[in-house]
């Protein structure tokens, strides 16, 4: 396994900034934000380090090259909108910018994309299973003709009010996953795996590694710390970031020595990136950088 992170901690930070940082560190590859330049919907979302939309041959070759030079991969081109959108201009927006994604990696030499499938949140789960075979056939039929594939994260992105009642990622659970991969059998569809989203969610994060080796196409790692007392206060229907906090690697919930050792048990030797969302660690250059020591000191013990 690799040791990385998520780009868009550093969201005020150039690409070669980026990756100077991770060469710095210690970190063996960065999961690179790939948004469209535009203003951010939410945290963490909006940052682009490659902009994919004008990248020109020579441009690719830079970024390779500065890539190679510094000792550090690309994991993955990431880009999480909600591309089930009901509102279909933006829909067509979302999944073309993901299309561009697909069609852009194996330039760069990289094959994962990681996403969301998104959800029209005001709708069932099974409405949203029919929506996400008319959207995504396509979509995972392109990653199949360019080889590239497609690692879905299992955030419910259920956090705000205006996010409720249903959130806008439909892939949350084992059994959604199944379903979805019963309606789109591909090699090219699988999962971003990210433990901290069954924390809060109160389902097992080690017994899915088991089931979904072979759907495992790149790996999270980010903490999850759940309050009690606070739970107690407002039980499980509210609004989640009212009863826990995203947290460092090791200040949180998530058993990482076991965590790991599924995904050893499992085979898995893919790229493992850290995602920092930790509001603990922001506000100045210097916490942010602490949180990239930190978590990388943390997980370092783990992974050779």
């Amino acid at each position: 396994m690799k040791l990385g992170f998520v780009s868009a901690i550093l969201g005020d930070s150039t690409f070669e900034e980026v990756i100077d940082t991770a060469a710095e560190l210690g970190y063996e590859c960065v999961e690179v934000a790939c948004w469209p330049k535009e203003k951010a919907a939410r945290r963490y979302a909006g940052i682009t380090h490659i902009d994919i939309e004008e990248l020109s041959d020579d441009q690719i070759e830079y970024i390779k090259d500065y890539c190679k030079q510094k000792g550090v991969e690309i994991s993955a081109l990431a880009y999480y909108p909600n591309t089930l959108d009901p509102d279909l201009e933006k829909r067509t927006k979302y999944v073309e910018h993901l299309k561009n994604m697909i069609r852009t990696a194996p330039k760069l030499g990289v094959y994962t994309v990681t996403t969301f499938i998104g959800r029209v949140q005001d709708k069932t789960v099974e409405e949203n299973l029919k929506i996400f075979a008319e959207v995504w056939q396509p979509i995972v039929a392109l990653a199949e003709e360019y080889s590239v594939r497609i690692a879905i994260e299992n955030c419910p992105m259920l956090f705000t009010v205006d996010q409720w009642p249903g959130g806008q990622n439909l892939a949350t659970t084992p059994a959604i996953w199944r379903k979805m991969f019963e309606i789109i059998p591909s090699d090219n569809l699988g999962l971003n795996y990210d433990p901290s989203h069954f924390v809060w969610q109160h389902i097992d994060y080690i017994r899915p590694l088991y089931e979904f080796k072979d759907k495992i196409f790149h790996v999270h790692y980010k903490d999850i710390k759940l309050y009690p007392e606070k739970l107690n206060e407002v039980g499980i229907m509210a609004y989640p970031l009212e009863y826990m906090s995203p947290k460092l690697p090791g200040l949180g919930d998530v058993d990482w020595g076991k965590y790991v050792s599924a995904l050893t048990d499992i085979g898995y030797d893919g790229y493992t990136c850290i995602e920092i969302e930790d509001k603990a660690f922001e506000g100045t250059a210097e916490k942010i950088k602490n949180s990239m020591e930190l978590s990388y000191r943390y997980m370092r013990q783990f992974i050779i």
